[in-house]
């Protein structure tokens, strides 16, 4: 058994939606080093142009620029796509609007469910999961008329477990103003485990995979008292670091996970099963 081609991604073509963001970046990275051709797709230009000047792996590179809550981007993406790479394809729906919590009194306000704008919510399922099922609508295809491939959602781990809402607990602010999670974030994490489930077995007799990963919290200078608290809720009593969940990336995305399908792997330093 050749263990080293195993994991080895040279000639795969890995398509990462949201890309220039924190953990899109640390993936591409990781895929580049591993000899993947990539496809960037963000609507930051100056992210893809600064990421694609940091990669320094000898496959391909695309990137492409554009707004995915348009399904016709998406159909423009996959036409430009298929005419510069071959398969196998593997597709990575990482795209999220970024659901910080605030702190800033009146965007924490409205984060509260009964406060929660209903633009804010259309708009964050339109990125992270409207675009996730659009990606897998169009580019699916064309793996199942392949005979292969793979399609990878990000969710989180609070796609398994509820938010802490005690987390962004402050005693200086009133209760009806305190800020939590909003509730998009959750439910959107919540649904690409359902779409997970559900292309896994559409596209199966055709060799096409669906898994999904639960990422837990990364490190990224948020404030010590949040931190102090959400490492209470984690065995290993960290968060992690943001490259972390690069090699799991890999190993889904390589020939060693072939048997994997319709699962979703929690990474998250064993905060939800606690």
């Amino acid at each position: 058994m050749n263990i080293e081609g195993l994991f080895s991604l040279k000639g795969k073509t890995i398509i990462i939606t949201g890309a220039a963001g924190l953990l899109g970046r640390s993936y591409a990275l990781a895929l580049s080093a591993a000899g993947a051709n990539l496809v960037l797709v963000d609507i930051d230009e100056t992210g893809l142009k600064s990421l694609s000047k940091s990669l320094h792996g000898k496959g391909k590179l695309m990137n492409i620029t554009c707004d995915i809550s348009l399904e016709k981007n998406i159909i423009e993406a996959k036409n430009k796509i298929i005419s510069e790479f071959q398969g196998p394809f593997v597709l990575i729906n990482n795209a999220a609007v970024d659901s910080k919590v605030s702190s800033i009194k009146k965007e924490g306000k409205l984060n509260r469910l009964e406060n929660f704008p209903l633009d804010n919510w259309k708009n964050e399922m339109n990125i992270g999961l409207t675009a996730a099922m659009l990606f897998c609508k169009h580019i699916g295809p064309v793996m199942a008329e392949e005979g292969r491939g793979l399609i990878l959602n990000v969710s989180s781990d609070l796609g398994v477990i509820s938010p802490d809402q005690r987390l962004y607990y402050s005693e200086k602010i009133e209760e009806t103003e305190q800020n939590v999670k909003p509730v998009s974030y959750s439910v959107i994490k919540h649904a690409l485990i359902g779409l997970t489930k559900y292309v896994a077995t559409y596209w199966a007799k055709d060799g096409v995979r669906c898994n999904a990963i639960a990422p837990g919290g990364v490190f990224n200078n948020q404030p010590e008292e949040f931190v102090t608290r959400v490492e209470k809720l984690i065995p290993l009593g960290r968060m992690a670091g943001i490259d972390e969940y690069s090699g799991l990336i890999v190993f889904l995305c390589s020939d060693a996970s072939s048997y994997i399908n319709g699962e979703t792997i929690v990474i998250d330093g064993g905060r939800s099963i606690w």
